[in-house]
Protein backbone atom coordinates (compact mmCIF):
# COMPACT_ATOMS: atom_id res chain seq x y z
CA UNK A 1 0.00 0.00 0.00
CA UNK A 2 2.69 2.61 1.08
CA UNK A 3 4.15 1.19 -2.05
CA UNK A 4 1.85 3.27 -4.16
CA UNK A 5 2.33 6.46 -2.84
CA UNK A 6 4.20 9.06 -4.53
CA UNK A 7 6.17 12.33 -3.94
CA UNK A 8 5.69 14.35 -6.86
CA UNK A 9 8.19 17.30 -6.32
CA UNK A 10 10.77 14.26 -5.44
CA UNK A 11 9.78 11.73 -7.84
CA UNK A 12 9.95 14.04 -10.57
CA UNK A 13 13.62 14.88 -10.03
CA UNK A 14 16.18 13.42 -12.53
CA UNK A 15 18.83 11.82 -11.26
CA UNK A 16 21.35 14.23 -9.65
CA UNK A 17 24.89 13.55 -11.95
CA UNK A 18 26.90 14.50 -9.41
CA UNK A 19 25.29 11.65 -6.69
CA UNK A 20 26.90 8.88 -8.92
CA UNK A 21 30.59 10.71 -8.03
CA UNK A 22 30.24 11.49 -5.05
CA UNK A 23 28.87 7.64 -3.99
CA UNK A 24 32.23 6.30 -5.93
CA UNK A 25 34.32 8.77 -4.39
CA UNK A 26 32.75 7.30 -1.04
CA UNK A 27 33.28 3.99 -1.74
CA UNK A 28 36.70 4.48 -2.33
CA UNK A 29 37.61 6.16 0.75
CA UNK A 30 35.90 3.59 2.83
CA UNK A 31 38.32 0.94 0.85
CA UNK A 32 41.15 3.19 2.37
CA UNK A 33 42.15 5.13 -1.66
CA UNK A 34 43.33 8.28 -1.53
CA UNK A 35 41.24 10.27 -4.06
CA UNK A 36 42.50 13.40 -5.55
CA UNK A 37 39.42 15.22 -5.47
CA UNK A 38 38.76 18.02 -7.71
CA UNK A 39 34.99 17.78 -7.99
CA UNK A 40 33.82 20.41 -5.54
CA UNK A 41 34.07 24.17 -5.29
CA UNK A 42 34.87 23.19 -1.42
CA UNK A 43 38.05 24.92 -0.45
CA UNK A 44 41.02 22.88 0.92
CA UNK A 45 42.39 25.64 3.63
CA UNK A 46 40.80 25.99 6.75
CA UNK A 47 39.32 29.93 7.80
CA UNK A 48 41.67 32.50 8.01
CA UNK A 49 42.40 32.24 11.95
CA UNK A 50 40.72 36.14 12.46
CA UNK A 51 37.46 35.10 11.22
CA UNK A 52 37.61 31.78 13.86
CA UNK A 53 39.05 33.85 16.75
CA UNK A 54 36.05 36.46 16.67
CA UNK A 55 33.89 32.90 16.32
CA UNK A 56 35.27 31.84 19.30
CA UNK A 57 35.19 34.91 21.32
CA UNK A 58 31.75 35.29 21.02
CA UNK A 59 30.55 32.09 21.36
CA UNK A 60 31.88 32.25 24.88
CA UNK A 61 30.05 35.74 25.91
CA UNK A 62 26.84 35.05 27.50
CA UNK A 63 23.72 35.74 25.43
CA UNK A 64 25.04 34.51 21.69
CA UNK A 65 22.68 30.93 22.16
CA UNK A 66 19.84 32.25 21.78
CA UNK A 67 17.53 31.82 18.46
CA UNK A 68 18.22 35.05 16.12
CA UNK A 69 16.14 36.66 13.75
CA UNK A 70 15.30 34.82 10.51
CA UNK A 71 16.53 37.72 8.19
CA UNK A 72 20.09 38.09 10.30
CA UNK A 73 20.77 40.12 13.23
CA UNK A 74 21.52 43.87 13.01
CA UNK A 75 25.21 43.70 13.26
CA UNK A 76 25.45 41.34 10.09
CA UNK A 77 23.19 42.95 7.90
CA UNK A 78 25.04 46.58 8.81
CA UNK A 79 28.49 44.77 7.29
CA UNK A 80 26.66 43.48 4.29
CA UNK A 81 25.28 47.20 3.03
CA UNK A 82 28.98 48.26 4.31
CA UNK A 83 30.92 46.04 2.18
CA UNK A 84 28.82 46.68 -0.75
CA UNK A 85 29.58 50.65 -0.09
CA UNK A 86 33.40 49.46 0.42
CA UNK A 87 33.55 47.04 -2.73
CA UNK A 88 31.49 49.06 -5.14
CA UNK A 89 30.07 52.14 -4.10
CA UNK A 90 26.28 51.31 -3.75
CA UNK A 91 24.16 52.10 -0.84
CA UNK A 92 21.66 50.10 0.10
CA UNK A 93 19.12 49.80 3.43
CA UNK A 94 19.99 46.98 5.62
CA UNK A 95 16.48 46.63 7.13
CA UNK A 96 15.01 46.33 3.60
CA UNK A 97 17.11 45.30 1.51
CA UNK A 98 19.41 42.65 3.09
CA UNK A 99 18.79 39.26 3.88
CA UNK A 100 20.97 36.65 4.90
CA UNK A 101 20.58 33.57 3.80
CA UNK A 102 21.65 29.83 5.25
CA UNK A 103 24.51 29.63 2.76
CA UNK A 104 23.39 30.19 -1.28
CA UNK A 105 21.37 26.77 -2.08
CA UNK A 106 19.51 27.64 1.12
CA UNK A 107 18.88 31.48 -0.19
CA UNK A 108 18.11 30.67 -3.83
CA UNK A 109 15.95 27.54 -3.11
CA UNK A 110 13.45 30.31 -0.75
CA UNK A 111 13.52 32.61 -3.22
CA UNK A 112 12.15 30.91 -5.38
CA UNK A 113 9.47 29.53 -3.38
CA UNK A 114 8.54 32.55 -2.00
CA UNK A 115 8.25 34.40 -5.76
CA UNK A 116 7.01 31.74 -8.25
CA UNK A 117 3.63 31.21 -8.65
CA UNK A 118 2.55 28.25 -10.56
CA UNK A 119 3.63 28.37 -14.21
CA UNK A 120 6.06 31.05 -13.76
CA UNK A 121 8.80 30.86 -16.56
CA UNK A 122 12.59 31.99 -15.40
CA UNK A 123 15.02 32.38 -17.79
CA UNK A 124 18.81 30.47 -17.15
CA UNK A 125 21.41 30.50 -18.78
CA UNK A 126 23.61 27.00 -19.57
CA UNK A 127 25.42 25.28 -18.54
CA UNK A 128 24.17 25.99 -15.23
CA UNK A 129 25.01 25.27 -11.57
CA UNK A 130 22.00 22.62 -10.75
CA UNK A 131 20.46 24.95 -8.13
CA UNK A 132 19.46 27.98 -10.36
CA UNK A 133 17.22 26.02 -12.29
CA UNK A 134 15.78 23.58 -10.02
CA UNK A 135 14.76 26.13 -7.29
CA UNK A 136 12.55 27.23 -9.69
CA UNK A 137 10.80 24.11 -10.55
CA UNK A 138 10.86 22.70 -7.46
CA UNK A 139 8.83 25.51 -6.60
CA UNK A 140 6.67 24.84 -9.59
CA UNK A 141 7.96 27.05 -12.47
CA UNK A 142 9.07 26.31 -15.65
CA UNK A 143 12.58 26.84 -17.03
CA UNK A 144 13.63 28.21 -20.22
CA UNK A 145 17.50 27.65 -20.98
CA UNK A 146 19.59 30.23 -22.57
CA UNK A 147 22.71 28.40 -24.37
CA UNK A 148 26.10 30.70 -23.59
CA UNK A 149 28.32 31.16 -25.98
CA UNK A 150 31.90 32.55 -25.39
CA UNK A 151 34.91 34.22 -26.91
CA UNK A 152 38.21 32.56 -27.00
CA UNK A 153 38.97 34.63 -23.06
CA UNK A 154 35.91 33.06 -21.43
CA UNK A 155 34.36 36.81 -22.43
CA UNK A 156 30.32 35.87 -22.81
CA UNK A 157 29.63 37.01 -25.74
CA UNK A 158 26.74 39.21 -24.72
CA UNK A 159 25.46 40.63 -28.28
CA UNK A 160 24.58 36.73 -28.44
CA UNK A 161 22.99 36.85 -25.02
CA UNK A 162 20.42 39.61 -25.35
CA UNK A 163 20.04 38.45 -28.91
CA UNK A 164 18.61 34.83 -27.56
CA UNK A 165 16.75 36.32 -24.59
CA UNK A 166 15.45 38.81 -27.24
CA UNK A 167 14.25 35.95 -28.93
CA UNK A 168 12.84 33.97 -26.29
CA UNK A 169 11.25 37.13 -25.24
CA UNK A 170 9.29 37.23 -28.75
CA UNK A 171 8.50 33.78 -29.16
CA UNK A 172 7.02 33.20 -25.72
CA UNK A 173 3.26 32.92 -25.00
CA UNK A 174 3.45 33.56 -20.94
CA UNK A 175 6.51 35.98 -20.85
CA UNK A 176 9.66 35.24 -18.66
CA UNK A 177 8.97 36.67 -15.01
CA UNK A 178 12.82 36.03 -13.79
CA UNK A 179 16.12 36.33 -15.63
CA UNK A 180 19.05 34.29 -13.58
CA UNK A 181 22.33 35.36 -14.49
CA UNK A 182 25.86 33.98 -12.17
CA UNK A 183 29.06 35.89 -13.22
CA UNK A 184 31.88 34.48 -12.82
CA UNK A 185 29.86 31.70 -13.61
CA UNK A 186 29.84 28.43 -12.80
CA UNK A 187 30.70 25.98 -14.50
CA UNK A 188 32.11 27.56 -17.07
CA UNK A 189 34.20 30.71 -15.36
CA UNK A 190 32.79 32.78 -18.03
CA UNK A 191 33.16 36.15 -17.49
CA UNK A 192 30.65 39.95 -18.25
CA UNK A 193 31.46 43.42 -18.31
CA UNK A 194 29.55 46.26 -16.63
CA UNK A 195 28.04 46.86 -19.67
CA UNK A 196 26.24 43.68 -19.97
CA UNK A 197 24.42 44.62 -16.40
CA UNK A 198 23.19 48.19 -17.87
CA UNK A 199 21.96 46.58 -20.68
CA UNK A 200 20.04 43.90 -18.71
CA UNK A 201 18.54 46.23 -16.20
CA UNK A 202 17.40 48.76 -19.07
CA UNK A 203 16.04 45.55 -21.09
CA UNK A 204 14.34 44.50 -18.07
CA UNK A 205 12.50 47.42 -17.35
CA UNK A 206 11.22 47.72 -21.02
CA UNK A 207 10.37 43.95 -20.78
CA UNK A 208 9.42 43.87 -17.57
CA UNK A 209 10.65 41.03 -15.57
CA UNK A 210 13.25 40.50 -12.92
CA UNK A 211 16.55 39.61 -12.28
CA UNK A 212 18.24 37.68 -10.38
CA UNK A 213 22.46 37.52 -9.69
CA UNK A 214 24.83 35.39 -8.33
CA UNK A 215 27.99 36.53 -7.90
CA UNK A 216 29.73 33.55 -5.23
CA UNK A 217 32.86 33.95 -7.29
CA UNK A 218 32.70 37.85 -7.49
CA UNK A 219 36.17 38.27 -5.52
CA UNK A 220 38.49 35.73 -6.89
CA UNK A 221 39.58 37.55 -10.21
CA UNK A 222 42.80 37.48 -11.75
CA UNK A 223 45.08 39.13 -14.38
CA UNK A 224 43.57 42.89 -13.29
CA UNK A 225 39.79 41.51 -14.16
CA UNK A 226 37.32 42.77 -11.70
CA UNK A 227 33.90 41.54 -11.09
CA UNK A 228 31.32 44.01 -11.55
CA UNK A 229 27.81 44.21 -9.51
CA UNK A 230 24.74 44.42 -10.81
CA UNK A 231 23.68 46.79 -8.04
CA UNK A 232 26.42 49.73 -9.62
CA UNK A 233 23.61 50.13 -12.04
CA UNK A 234 21.94 52.95 -11.36
CA UNK A 235 17.91 51.79 -11.08
CA UNK A 236 19.04 48.15 -10.53
CA UNK A 237 17.63 47.90 -7.17
CA UNK A 238 14.27 48.56 -9.17
CA UNK A 239 14.20 45.40 -10.91
CA UNK A 240 17.67 42.98 -9.80
CA UNK A 241 18.47 41.21 -6.36
CA UNK A 242 22.11 39.79 -5.88
CA UNK A 243 23.97 37.32 -3.70
CA UNK A 244 27.24 36.17 -2.42
CA UNK A 245 28.54 34.41 -0.41
CA UNK A 246 31.58 34.24 2.58
CA UNK A 247 32.23 30.46 1.20
CA UNK A 248 34.32 30.88 -1.22
CA UNK A 249 36.57 34.18 -0.42
CA UNK A 250 37.06 33.28 3.34
CA UNK A 251 37.39 29.59 2.55
CA UNK A 252 33.69 29.44 5.46
CA UNK A 253 32.28 26.95 2.97
CA UNK A 254 30.85 24.81 5.82
CA UNK A 255 29.81 27.28 7.78
CA UNK A 256 26.71 27.89 5.71
CA UNK A 257 26.22 32.23 5.51
CA UNK A 258 25.62 34.04 2.61
CA UNK A 259 23.13 37.21 1.28
CA UNK A 260 20.76 38.38 -0.84
CA UNK A 261 20.28 42.51 -1.42
CA UNK A 262 18.66 44.59 -3.58
CA UNK A 263 14.70 44.99 -4.64
CA UNK A 264 12.44 46.10 -1.12
CA UNK A 265 9.77 43.75 -3.21
CA UNK A 266 11.44 40.37 -3.60
CA UNK A 267 14.15 40.67 -0.62
CA UNK A 268 10.75 41.24 1.31
CA UNK A 269 9.25 38.20 0.27
CA UNK A 270 12.14 35.94 1.52
CA UNK A 271 12.49 37.87 4.56
CA UNK A 272 8.94 36.83 5.08
CA UNK A 273 9.30 32.94 4.35
CA UNK A 274 12.08 32.71 5.91
CA UNK A 275 10.08 33.83 9.06
CA UNK A 276 7.70 30.70 8.86
CA UNK A 277 10.96 28.06 8.01
CA UNK A 278 13.79 29.16 9.69
CA UNK A 279 15.41 31.01 12.36
CA UNK A 280 18.44 32.89 12.31
CA UNK A 281 22.02 31.51 11.78
CA UNK A 282 23.81 30.68 15.37
CA UNK A 283 24.57 34.38 16.51
CA UNK A 284 28.48 33.99 16.71
CA UNK A 285 28.89 32.60 13.14
CA UNK A 286 26.87 35.77 11.93
CA UNK A 287 29.45 38.07 14.50
CA UNK A 288 32.09 36.03 13.07
CA UNK A 289 31.04 37.03 9.44
CA UNK A 290 30.66 40.63 10.30
CA UNK A 291 34.57 40.45 10.73
CA UNK A 292 35.30 38.79 7.64
CA UNK A 293 33.42 41.26 5.66
CA UNK A 294 34.21 44.33 7.33
CA UNK A 295 38.05 42.80 8.90
CA UNK A 296 41.25 42.66 7.30
CA UNK A 297 41.07 41.73 3.56
CA UNK A 298 44.38 40.25 3.18
CA UNK A 299 43.08 36.74 3.47
CA UNK A 300 40.85 37.25 0.49
CA UNK A 301 44.43 38.70 -1.59
CA UNK A 302 45.91 35.74 -0.53
CA UNK A 303 42.99 33.26 -1.34
CA UNK A 304 42.94 34.53 -4.59
CA UNK A 305 46.52 34.55 -5.26
CA UNK A 306 46.33 30.82 -4.55
CA UNK A 307 43.47 30.12 -7.03
CA UNK A 308 45.22 32.29 -9.83
CA UNK A 309 48.41 29.67 -9.27
CA UNK A 310 47.12 26.72 -8.80
CA UNK A 311 44.95 27.39 -12.52
CA UNK A 312 48.63 28.17 -14.20
CA UNK A 313 50.60 24.99 -12.65
CA UNK A 314 46.89 22.90 -13.78
CA UNK A 315 46.99 24.43 -17.22
CA UNK A 316 51.06 23.88 -17.28
CA UNK A 317 51.39 20.53 -16.10
CA UNK A 318 48.03 19.10 -17.97
CA UNK A 319 50.05 20.49 -21.15
CA UNK A 320 52.38 18.40 -20.72
CA UNK A 321 49.96 15.55 -22.08
CA UNK A 322 48.38 16.99 -24.49
CA UNK A 323 45.08 18.37 -22.34
CA UNK A 324 44.81 21.95 -23.35
CA UNK A 325 42.48 24.23 -21.11
CA UNK A 326 42.45 27.90 -21.37
CA UNK A 327 42.88 30.19 -18.37
CA UNK A 328 40.41 32.08 -17.19
CA UNK A 329 39.63 35.42 -15.57
CA UNK A 330 37.85 34.41 -12.65
CA UNK A 331 36.93 31.57 -10.09
CA UNK A 332 37.66 28.53 -8.45
CA UNK A 333 37.37 26.41 -11.29
CA UNK A 334 38.56 25.31 -14.82
CA UNK A 335 36.51 24.24 -17.17
CA UNK A 336 38.19 22.06 -19.60
CA UNK A 337 36.83 20.31 -23.02
CA UNK A 338 37.71 16.55 -22.67
CA UNK A 339 40.77 15.64 -24.23
CA UNK A 340 40.17 14.51 -27.54
CA UNK A 341 41.63 10.76 -27.39
CA UNK A 342 39.01 9.95 -25.30
CA UNK A 343 36.09 12.67 -25.75
CA UNK A 344 34.24 9.33 -27.08
CA UNK A 345 32.97 8.32 -23.68
CA UNK A 346 31.16 11.54 -22.82
CA UNK A 347 32.03 13.52 -19.67
CA UNK A 348 30.02 11.00 -17.18
CA UNK A 349 31.55 7.91 -18.35
CA UNK A 350 35.05 9.40 -18.44
CA UNK A 351 34.43 11.00 -15.05
CA UNK A 352 33.20 7.65 -13.40
CA UNK A 353 36.30 5.61 -15.31
CA UNK A 354 39.08 7.90 -14.08
CA UNK A 355 38.21 7.74 -10.74
CA UNK A 356 37.68 4.32 -10.54
CA UNK A 357 41.07 3.51 -12.02
CA UNK A 358 43.04 5.90 -11.02
CA UNK A 359 41.22 7.53 -8.09
CA UNK A 360 41.39 11.45 -10.08
CA UNK A 361 37.44 12.96 -9.74
CA UNK A 362 36.05 15.32 -11.46
CA UNK A 363 32.95 16.76 -11.93
CA UNK A 364 31.24 15.42 -15.49
CA UNK A 365 29.72 18.76 -17.59
CA UNK A 366 26.86 17.22 -18.10
CA UNK A 367 25.85 17.15 -14.56
CA UNK A 368 25.22 21.14 -15.55
CA UNK A 369 23.31 20.15 -18.53
CA UNK A 370 22.94 18.98 -21.76
CA UNK A 371 25.08 21.92 -22.97
CA UNK A 372 28.13 21.15 -20.22
CA UNK A 373 28.34 17.90 -22.42
CA UNK A 374 31.78 17.20 -23.87
CA UNK A 375 33.94 19.13 -20.75
CA UNK A 376 34.39 18.52 -17.05
CA UNK A 377 34.96 20.98 -14.11
CA UNK A 378 37.66 21.01 -12.21
CA UNK A 379 38.05 22.65 -8.74
CA UNK A 380 41.41 24.46 -8.15
CA UNK A 381 41.38 22.81 -4.65
CA UNK A 382 44.57 20.43 -4.54
CA UNK A 383 48.36 21.43 -3.77
CA UNK A 384 51.13 21.74 -6.48
CA UNK A 385 52.18 18.26 -5.64
CA UNK A 386 49.01 16.85 -6.08
CA UNK A 387 47.98 18.74 -9.26
CA UNK A 388 51.40 17.12 -10.98
CA UNK A 389 50.55 13.53 -9.85
CA UNK A 390 46.93 13.96 -11.34
CA UNK A 391 48.83 15.00 -14.35
CA UNK A 392 50.57 11.66 -14.29
CA UNK A 393 47.50 9.45 -13.55
CA UNK A 394 45.59 10.83 -16.30
CA UNK A 395 48.26 10.62 -18.56
CA UNK A 396 48.00 7.20 -18.12
CA UNK A 397 44.30 7.13 -18.38
CA UNK A 398 44.82 8.25 -21.45
CA UNK A 399 47.02 6.14 -22.85
CA UNK A 400 45.27 3.46 -21.82
CA UNK A 401 41.98 4.24 -23.83
CA UNK A 402 42.98 5.82 -26.84
CA UNK A 403 41.44 4.24 -29.50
Amino acid sequence: MFDEIRFNRIDNLPKYVFAEINELKAKLKAQGKNVIDFSMGNPDKDTPKHIVDELCKTAYKPGNHGYSPSQGIPEVLDAITWWYNDRYGVVLDPKTQAVATIGSKDGYSHLAYAITNPGDTAVVPTPTYPIHSYSFILAGGFVEDLKLKFDHNYNVDEDHFFDELNHIFDKAHVKPKYILVNFPHNPTSATVTLEFYERLVALAKERRFYIISDIAYGDISFGGYTTPSIMEVAGATDVAVESFTVSKSYNMAGWRIGFFVGNKKLINALIKLKSWLDYGMFAPIQKATVEALTGDQTCVNIITARYNHRQDLLIHEYAKIGWIIRKNKASMFSWAKLPKEIAYMGSLEFCKKILDEEHVAFSPGVGFGDDGEGFVRIALIQDDETIKLSAKKIQKFIQKYTK
